[in-house]
């Protein structure tokens, strides 16, 4: 669960940041860069439907593996802003692909056995690069020090609408 609450801090984090420069990020647009920041995680579907079923059902070889792609992301970001408005498309799409993104990079600077990331560049290419292995997604560490971060962004934007 660190790893969870690791990703939303850091989009609550980067969209705060914006907001302080754009006043056009409101608090509702800074929630939705903490919802693009789950997108990469919607793979975890497979829980409740494992890709054989699907795979049966449609009768084509599928995996939920694509989703946690940034090739995914994308696609999943898409839909959502599909879900908006028409003229909060272009903001809610590029704050949702903003969490989804930083989810991608935070995720390639795991530490795991292999000393490589996940296939990144996929579907153009299946080259896992290599990984810094800076922590483990049940590393605490990482929770605290983004919690600390959003509890600073919290205060200077509290600080700057006084």
């Amino acid at each position: 669960m660190p790893d969870i609450l690791t990703h939303v801090l850091v989009g609550y984090c980067l969209a705060t940041l914006l907001s302080l420069r754009d006043d056009r990020i409101t608090p509702p647009y800074v929630t939705v860069a903490m919802l693009g920041t789950l997108l990469p995680d919607l793979t975890k579907i497979e829980l409740l439907v494992p890709s054989m079923v699907v795979e049966q059902a449609i009768g084509l070889p599928f995996s939920w593996f694509a989703i946690h792609t940034p090739f995914g992301s994308l696609l999943a970001a898409s839909v959502g802003a599909l879900l908006v408005a028409p003229h909060h498309r272009r903001q809610v799409l590029a704050l949702l692909l903003l969490g989804a993104f930083s989810h991608h990079a935070l995720d390639a600077m795991l530490l795991n056995v292999t000393g490589s990331s996940y296939p990144l560049l996929w579907p153009l290419s299946t080259y896992h690069i290599p990984s810094p292995g800076l922590y483990l997604s049940s590393d605490r560490w990482p929770a605290l020090l983004t919690g600390s971060l959003a509890a600073v962004m919290w205060t200077v934007k509290r600080a700057q609408n006084e």
